[in-house]
Formats: C-alpha cells, sequence, structure tokens
C-alpha cells in the first residue's frame, strides 16, 4: 500500500527568526509558520508578555498567546549580553526573513536595526513592524491596540448611536497588521527570486488604524461632515442593517436596487421600489429614519426563521446575529474545519489560516513553544 506524500508547502524552505512580542509580530510570524516557513521565535529570558496574558491558560500560558504562536521554535535571547546578541545576529544573517516588533528604539541600540542589518546581509528581508510608524514625529511613540483605535478614529467610528463610543471588540489592527507584514514579506520574496536583492519592510499600527478609516476619510474629504455612528447600519446604504424581529436581531443587507425590490416583496411591499420616494438608495438615503422605522414595524411581527427563509428564497443576503457559542455551533463552520484542538485533554479550540491552497487548509493543529524550548536543538 502506497502512502501518499504531505504536500509540499508553499513557504517550505524559507527560514524566518521572529522577535515578536504581544500580538502583531507574533501573528505575522505565523502566518509564514502556517505556510510552511521554519520560524525561530526570539524571546526575552521572561518570555514574551502574552504568555501571562490570562486567564484561561492551557499548559501554564495564555490563550492568546499559544493562538499567535503555533508552529514556531522558541531561543531566548538577552539583548544586553554581546555574545547572545551576536549569535542572534549570525542567525539573521542565515535566515531570509527577520521581522520584529520591537520599542523602536531597540534595534539601533543593540545594533539589530533594519538599515545595519540589510548593508550588512544584501538579501535579507528586515520588516520592522512599529506602533506609529518609521517616519513623523510619533515614530518613537509607543502604542497598544486601544491606544490606536482612538487615536485613528476607530472607536470614535463603532457603538450605537443612542450610547457611548465604543471599541472594535477584536485585535483588528494587531492582526491586519501581522497580516500587512506578511504580504510585504511575501512581496519581498517574490521580489528577491527576480533581484536578488533584500529589502526594508515597514509598517505599523497606525497605518493599519488609517487604513480601516479610509472610507470615512473619504466621505469626509468630499462633504466635509461625518456620517452619525450607525450601529448596526451602513453610513450611505439603505436599507442595510440589523431589525429586531420577534425572537432577535436579524441583519438584512440589500446592497443594490435588484435586492431591495426583493426585500420590499418579502415585506409584502412590492410597490415600494417603484415610488420615488424608495426607488433608489439617494431616495431611500434621504428619507432614512422614515423607512427604517416602516421596515422595523413589519420586521418585528415574524421571527427570524420566518424572515430569514423568506429571504433566502429570493436571494436576499441575511443572517442572525450570533454569540461565540452559536457560532461554533453552525454546521458551516463545522464543515469548514477553521477550528481544531491541538492540545490534548483541554477543549481549547484555535485556528487555522482562513485560507486553503490546494484543498488543504493553512494550520490547524501545531502547537505553541515553551520558553526557550529550542535553546540548543537550533
Amino acid at each position: 500500500m502506497s502512502v501518499k506524500p504531505l504536500p509540499q508547502k508553499p513557504l517550505s524552505g524559507i527560514k524566518v527568526v521572529e522577535f515578536g512580542q504581544n500580538l502583531a509580530g507574533p501573528y505575522a510570524g505565523q502566518i509564514l509558520a502556517f505556510l510552511g516557513a521554519e520560524v525561530v521565535k526570539v524571546e526575552r529570558p521572561e518570555g514574551d508578555d502574552a504568555r501571562k496574558w490570562g486567564p484561561p491558560f492551557v499548559e501554564g500560558d495564555g490563550t492568546g498567546f499559544i493562538a499567535l504562536n503555533r508552529g514556531k521554535k522558541s531561543i531566548t535571547c538577552d539583548l544586553a549580553d554581546k555574545a547572545q546578541r551576536d549569535s542572534l545576529v549570525e542567525r539573521i544573517g542565515a535566515a531570509d526573513v527577520f521581522v520584529h516588533n520591537l520599542r523602536a528604539d531597540v534595534p539601533a541600540k543593540f545594533g539589530i536595526d533594519g538599515p545595519m542589518l540589510t548593508k550588512k546581509f544584501p538579501k535579507l528581508i528586515y520588516a520592522d513592524l512599529g506602533a506609529f510608524g518609521h517616519e513623523g514625529p510619533w515614530k518613537e511613540r509607543p502604542g497598544y491596540e486601544p491606544i490606536i483605535q482612538a487615536v485613528a478614529g476607530l472607536i470614535s467610528l463603532n457603538g450605537d448611536p443612542s450610547g457611548p463610543e465604543s471599541r472594535v471588540g477584536v485585535s483588528i489592527i494587531d492582526l491586519s497588521t501581522g497580516m500587512w507584514t506578511a504580504i510585504g514579506i511575501l512581496a519581498a520574496l517574490n521580489k528577491r527570486n527576480a533581484t536578488g536583492e533584500g529589502s526594508l519592510i515597514n509598517t505599523s499600527l497606525f497605518e493599519s488604524g488609517l487604513m480601516w478609516a479610509s472610507n470615512h476619510v473619504a466621505q469626509y474629504s468630499v462633504t466635509g461632515a461625518m456620517p452619525p455612528r450607525q450601529g448596526t447600519g451602513h453610513p450611505t446604504l439603505t436599507p442595510y442593517q440589523a431589525f429586531e424581529c420577534s425572537d432577535g436581531p436579524l441583519m438584512i443587507c440589500p446592497g443594490n436596487d435588484r435586492l431591495w425590490r426583493k426585500f420590499a416583496e418579502v415585506l409584502g411591499h412590492p410597490e415600494w421600489p417603484d415610488e420615488a420616494r424608495f426607488k433608489t438608495n439617494v431616495d431611500r438615503f434621504q428619507r432614512r429614519d422614515m423607512l427604517l422605522g416602516m421596515v422595523a414595524e413589519i420586521m418585528a411581527k415574524e421571527s427570524r426563521a420566518h424572515w430569514s427563509a423568506k429571504l433566502d428564497a429570493l436571494g436576499v443576503p441575511n443572517g442572525p446575529l450570533n454569540s461565540v457559542p452559536q457560532v461554533l455551533e453552525l454546521a458551516q463552520t463545522a464543515a469548514l474545519g477553521m477550528f481544531a484542538k491541538p492540545y490534548a485533554g483541554s477543549d481549547a479550540l484555535f485556528h487555522g489560516l482562513p485560507l486553503s491552497i490546494d484543498g488543504e487548509r493553512a494550520g490547524g493543529l501545531e502547537r505553541a513553544p515553551k520558553i526557550g524550548e529550542h535553546n540548543r536543538k537550533t
């Protein structure tokens, strides 16, 4: 009986040194690891701070740390120790990629900054993930996720208009900056394949925040005004939000006039799309409060299942506002296999990457290393 060989992973053979901490840097490293790169995580002797972020913990490490550091090796380095620092530089020189999110003043202080290492190792891809960016008066200012959400304007955009402003509940800045860093690294690897030259890549939490706010920036730059916070709604599309049904809210998104016509049919008012007041999105936007009130009154009379069945039959996008436990109960979630249990004896679920290559999901059952687990093995 022949054994089918495991498929070659896209980044097999690529060596990465990651001096990442907390979330953004480690996530960039994990993306590369899940795609097949050998990622050596460098930690201070006491370990990445995120190891202590809990409860909950699995095998002594915070679940947040485990979530973003699986599939890596771990070594420790005291940058104040010259011998250890020299060994780190040697390791970086033998790698394809070095990625870090160290405090802005640390790399130059210890001789591991981008200009120095890319000059010494011309083929190196050096990815520097910062807080506020590599230029400008705030380039050395430290920052964490909530600070960037505040300063980049995201908190001002989030929340129900009747209540206070709200932080986005997931670490969207950290995770997206890790993604942008990985994208930059992949682009630089492609460039190096063509030219033989390495690259210096700069990303930052603040730049990611500005990117997330970019649609609102564009709107403000044209109108000179900001729309009020929308709750579950949209600043320009109408209707496009959650409506309370008899047993809870249902998100409904008729994102064009064709879908609006179908939605109106479901509501029992097929005449609305032909009326001048509701014919186009601009018309509906100008009478938003009136229309949303009319829709809400109808939706409240029946259950989510009732409305969802009718909307599905006509192809109008919709879905209930699920809690995390409800998400995990979905057959669609199970079918995609996004989450796995890599730790025996624990029900802890951890993600793979939200992409599949040749039918195989990248990442899933990998475990996180212990502090310095590979000090004498790599």
